[in-house]
């Protein structure tokens, strides 16, 4: 970091030659140095989720949408031919979802909202390509009603890009999360979970997120978008040369494993054919999905919503089936497992109380641990962060029985260091 003094600051260094006055201009200048460092870095911390950044989805999936409705109306001005051709819309729209007859006035207080494609607005004409939401709520009692579905789980959408030799989620406005974002999901037997992505979302919905496997961090994520599991569809572009064609190869993932469940290639001649690639790639995208549902390969996995003492007994028996036959350990590891199971708490009858534990959260290692520990002590029926900052200060809430002196007594037992205050406990190592 650059710095830059007064010439009067220098002068009166220069001049100065007793080793009080030398001293007292170093400290002088490492204590601006400080100062800025502390700017600095402050500043750097909020721009990370500063930005114009996160696409909101047009339509959450209980919404009926139709797209792709061509209009070509003329009027007295250009505005009035716009506002004909929203009217055509909406009413080529409930003839495709097969209502009954209604007047405009009436199929115009059920829709939500006109999204628009294409359109070319002249002095007295008005072309376009527009898509129509309606309200579920208003007009499911004469559309939508076709049958009884099997729906997924919520599953939260991870786009994952690749291009540019960059992967990226929402870390800026990119393609391919606008072409999820507007992605109609009221006709998909998926329950898509879409993060806006601005604020804190970006920092924790990260490419990175998908290559990750500890299923204490995924259950945390998870639980902060209520949803079931995950679905990572990546999008790899390659372009032949600026402004030229763009090659692209998606790929269906899903799950904390990131499963993989099938990949197509598609071709865009331009970057202004790109948005409708991305459109189709989607569709595409929502094809495969549908067919693992069909299957039933796309189902939660229950290391996410089992409980830790399911974990524990899958772990020992991992361990079981890892350990050289014939050994005396085989015969002990059951014991070590179903020991905390079946023995019971001296505080089973003891009522619960909802405890604060602040914990320091520098990595994905860290909140596991912490979680780790608390979720091991006898008496804890629930953990969950509240605020998860990674690099600072994470808070869990914890429904433990027998309250915050149990909790902090059993985490010393583990080694850690608890301190109270203000209603909370801070656990350190």
């Amino acid at each position: 970091m650059a710095m830059t003094f007064s010439p009067k600051f220098r002068r009166v260094s220069g001049a100065a030659s007793g080793e009080s006055t030398v001293r007292r201009m170093a400290l002088v200048a490492g204590g601006a140095a400080i100062l800025a460092l502390g700017a600095v870095g402050g500043y750097r911390l909020v721009a990370q989720v500063e930005g114009d950044r996160g696409i909101a989805p047009l339509a959450n999936s209980e919404d009926i949408q139709v797209n792709g409705i061509k209009v070509d109306v003329t009027a007295k001005t250009g505005a009035e031919a716009r506002l004909e051709g929203w009217k055509l819309a909406q009413k080529e729209a409930w003839k495709k979802l097969g209502g009954p007859d209604m007047p405009v006035e009436a199929i115009d207080a059920m829709v939500s909202s006109v999204v628009i494609g294409q359109e070319q607005v002249g002095p007295r004409r008005y072309i376009a390509t527009l898509g129509v939401i309606f309200n579920k709520a208003r007009a499911g009692q004469y559309v939508g009603a076709g049958g009884a579905t099997i729906r997924s789980a919520p599953m939260l959408v991870l786009p994952v890009l690749y291009s540019g030799g960059v992967q990226q989620v929402f870390e800026v406005r990119g393609p391919w999360q606008r072409a999820w974002a507007e992605f109609q999901a009221s006709q998909s037997p998926i329950d898509y979970v879409r993060p806006v992505g601005a604020g804190g979302e970006s920092l924790i919905l990260t490419a990175g997120q998908a290559s990750r496997r500890s299923r204490l961090w995924w259950r945390n994520v998870l639980n902060q978008f209520d949803a079931a599991s995950v679905l990572i569809p990546y999008a790899r572009l390659e372009r032949q040369w600026p402004g030229g064609p763009i090659h692209g190869t998606f790929t269906a993932r899903y799950g904390p494993d990131n499963t993989f469940l099938g990949t197509f290639e598609m071709d865009a001649g331009s970057e202004q054919e790109l948005a409708g690639m991305l459109d189709k790639a989607v569709q595409r995208m929502d094809g495969l999905y549908r067919d693992a549902l069909a299957a039933g390969e796309l189902r939660p996995d229950p290391t996410l919503t089992t409980s830790g003492q399911v974990l524990d007994r899958a772990f020992a028996e991992l361990r079981t089936k890892l350990m050289p036959k014939g050994g005396a350990p085989i015969e002990a590891l059951p014991q070590e497992i179903v020991l905390p199971s079946s023995t019971p708490s001296p505080v089973s009858t003891a009522p619960a109380e909802t405890v604060s534990v602040q914990f320091a959260s520098p990595d994905a290692a860290a909140v596991d641990a912490a979680l780790a520990a608390v979720r091991g002590v006898p008496g804890v029926r629930g953990a969950a962060t509240m605020s998860l900052a990674v690099g600072g200060t994470s808070v869990m809430r914890v429904t433990v029985e027998g309250g915050s002196e149990r909790l902090a007594s059993a985490l010393r037992g583990q080694g850690w260091k608890v301190t109270s205050g203000g209603g909370a406990l801070r656990i350190t190592r």
